[in-house]
C-alpha cells in the first residue's frame, strides 16, 4: 500500500522532488521581478534625484562665473571707466559683502515661500543685476547693478545646499550636497575662459560681453522649476504632510522605508509632538541657544569663516595680479595662467564629490587644510625671497594650482555639506544662512582689503598670513568637528546631544542607536 499523495509507481520520491523543483522555480522568478522591480526603480529614483541637485546648483554657477570673469574684467573695466584702485576693490569686494543680506533673507524668505521660489527669486534678482552692469555707463551704476547681483547670489547660495540636503537620500547625501561647489567651480571656469575669450575685443565692449554671459545660466533655473519638487521637509513643516510622502516616494529608492522617514521628519519638526517642543521664535532660539545648538552654530559659522579667511577667493580674484607680481606681464598670459587655476580647481572638486560619502568629511578636511597651509606658506616664501623670474613664475603657478586644488578636495565642498546637516529641521534654513553671513562678510574682508595689504606688506607677507590661518583651520577641524557620513540628517542631530564630553571625535551610528534605545527606554 503506497503513501496518501504518492503514486504508486515507484517514482513517489520524484514526484514530490519535481514538485519541490516547481515550487522553488516559482519562488525564483518572483524573488528575480521583485529585485528586477527594485533596480528598474533605484535607477530611476537616482538620476531623478541628481538632476534635482543639478538644477538646485544652477544659481551657484553665477556666483562661481562671477567670481571668475570679474579677476580678468576689472582689467578692463579699470581701462575703460578709469576707476582707481580702491574703487577696484570696493567693486570686486562688494558683492561678498552684499550677498550677506541676501544670505540672511533667504533663512527667512525660504521658510515663508519654499525652498523651490527662493531658488527662483534669487535668480531673477540676479538677472535684473547682470543686466544693469552690462549697460553701465559709469561706475556708480556698474555698483548698483553689483549689489542688485550679490543680493541674488546670497540667496542662491545660502538655500541650494539647504535644498539638496533635504530632497537626498543619506547614502548619498554628501556626493549630492557637493554639488554647490561643483558648480561654483564650472562657473569660475567659465568665467575664466570668458575673459580669455573675448580679452581680443575693444575695450569698452568686451568686459560688457563677460558680464553678459552670466545672465545664461539663471535662465534655465526657470526651466528647472518644472522638473524639482518641493523640499519634503519644508512640506511637512507647513502640515502639507501627503505632498511631502509624495516627494520622498520619488526621492527615496526603498518605499519600505518612506514612511519611517516621514516620521522622523515629522518628529524633528515638532508636528504631532508639539507638547516635547518649546515654541520659540527661529532667531529667538539662535540668539539663545541650548549648549547643543551652541556647539552647531560654532561648528557651522566657524567652518564658513574658515573657508574664507585662508584667502581661496583673494588667489581666485586677484590670480592675475598674483602672477604679474611674480613676472608675468602680457595680459593674454595672464589670462591663460588664470584657465589653468580654473581647470584645476573644477577637475579637482570633481574628485571630492566622488570621495566625500567613502572616506568621509573628516579625512578630507585634514588633507585639504594640511594640503593648503603648504601650499601658502610656500607660495609666501616664493613671493618674498625669490624676486621675479622663471623659477618664481613657475612656483607660484604650481603653488596657487596645489592651493585650490588642496581647497576643492576638502573644505571647498566639505564646508556646505556640514552647515546643510547639522542643524536641527526647523532651524535649518535660517541657521544655514547665518552661517552663509560668515562666509560671505569673511570673503568680503579678504577681497576689500588684498590689494591694499599686499601693497603695504607684499604679496608674499599677505600669503604668509593666510598659511597662518589655514594652519589654524588644522586645529579646528580637529577639534570640532563630527563626521557625518552615513548618517540621517536626524541622526546628526543626536551627535551634538548627550554628550558629556563633546568632541569633533568620531560617533559611529551604534552610539547613535544607543542613544536612540536611551532616549526611548527614558521616555517609557
Amino acid at each position: 500500500m503506497g503513501l496518501v499523495g504518492v503514486p504508486e509507481n515507484g517514482n513517489g520520491d520524484m514526484g514530490v522532488s519535481l514538485g519541490k523543483k516547481n515550487k522553488y522555480k516559482r519562488m525564483d522568478s518572483e524573488l528575480s521581478e521583485d529585485f528586477d522591480h527594485q533596480l528598474e526603480r533605484s535607477r530611476i529614483t537616482r538620476k531623478y534625484v541628481v538632476a534635482c541637485a543639478m538644477f538646485a546648483s544652477l544659481n551657484n554657477v553665477l556666483l562661481g562665473y562671477d567670481v571668475g570673469v570679474m579677476s580678468g574684467a576689472i582689467i578692463f573695466i579699470q581701462e575703460d571707466l578709469k576707476i582707481t584702485e580702491v574703487q577696484e576693490e570696493v567693486l570686486v569686494g562688494i558683492l561678498s559683502i552684499v550677498s550677506l543680506l541676501g544670505s540672511l533673507a533667504g533663512g527667512r524668505t525660504s521658510d515663508l515661500i519654499g525652498r523651490k521660489w527662493t531658488m527662483a527669486l534669487a535668480a531673477l534678482v540676479f538677472q535684473i543685476g547682470a543686466a544693469i552692469m552690462t549697460v553701465a555707463p559709469s561706475f556708480k551704476i556698474l555698483m548698483i547693478g553689483r549689489l542688485l547681483a550679490g543680493v541674488g547670489i546670497g540667496l542662491g547660495v545660502m538655500i541650494a545646499p539647504v535644498y539638496i540636503a533635504e530632497i537626498s537620500p543619506t547614502v548619498a547625501r554628501g556626493f549630492l550636497t557637493s554639488f554647490p561647489e561643483v558648480f561654483i567651480n564650472v562657473g569660475i571656469l567659465l568665467g575664466y575662459v570668458s575673459n580669455y575669450a573675448f580679452s581680443g575685443l575693444s575695450v569698452h565692449i568686451n568686459w560688457r560681453i563677460m558680464l553678459a554671459v552670466g545672465i545664461l545660466p539663471s535662465v534655465f533655473i526657470g526651466f528647472a522649476l518644472f522638473v524639482i519638487p518641493e523640499s519634503p521637509r519644508w512640506l511637512v513643516m507647513q502640515n502639507r504632510v501627503d505632498e511631502a510622502r509624495l516627494v520622498l516616494l520619488k526621492t527615496n529608492e526603498n518605499e519600505a522605508e518612506i514612511e519611517d522617514r516621514l516620521a522622523e521628519i515629522q518628529l524633528a519638526a515638532g508636528i504631532g509632538n508639539a507638547d516635547k517642543f518649546e515654541q520659540k521664535a527661529v532667531w529667538h532660539e539662535l540668539l539663545s541657544p541650548s549648549p547643543s545648538l551652541r556647539k552647531m552654530l560654532v561648528v557651522g559659522f566657524g567652518i564658513q569663516c574658515f573657508q574664507q579667511i585662508t584667502g581661496i577667493d583673494a588667489t581666485v580674484y586677484y590670480s592675475p595680479e598674483i602672477f604679474k607680481d611674480a613676472g608675468i606681464e602680457n595680459n593674454s598670459k595672464l589670462l591663460a595662467a588664470t584657465v589653468a587655476v580654473g581647470i584645476t580647481k573644477t577637475a579637482f572638486i570633481l574628485v571630492a564629490t566622488f570621495l566625500i560619502d567613502k572616506l568621509g568629511r573628516k579625512p578630507l578636511l585634514y588633507v585639504s587644510t594640511i594640503g593648503m597651509t603648504i601650499c601658502l606658506f610656500t607660495l609666501s616664501l616664493s613671493l618674498a625671497l625669490l624676486g621675479k623670474g622663471q623659477l618664481v613664475i613657475a612656483l607660484t603657478i604650481l603653488c596657487v594650482c596645489g592651493n585650490v586644488a588642496f581647497f576643492s578636495v576638502g573644505m571647498g565642498p566639505i564646508c556646505w555639506v556640514v552647515t546643510s546637516e547639522i542643524f536641527p529641521l526647523r532651524l535649518r534654513a535660517q541657521a544655514s544662512a547665518l552661517g552663509a553671513v560668515g562666509n560671505r562678510v569673511c570673503s568680503g574682508f579678504v577681497a576689500m582689503s588684498f590689494l591694499s595689504l599686499s601693497k603695504k606688506i607684499t604679496f608674499g607677507g599677505t600669503f604668509f598670513i593666510f598659511a597662518a590661518m589655514s594652519a589654524l583651520s588644522v586645529l579646528f577641524v580637529h577639534t570640532l568637528v563630527p563626521e557625518t557620513k552615513g548618517k540621517s540628517l536626524e541622526q546628526i542631530e543626536l551627535l551634538f546631544q548627550d554628550q558629556p564630553k563633546w568632541q569633533g571625535g568620531e560617533m559611529e551610528m551604534e552610539d547613535v542607536e544607543h542613544l536612540v534605545h536611551k532616549a526611548g527606554t527614558t521616555g517609557a
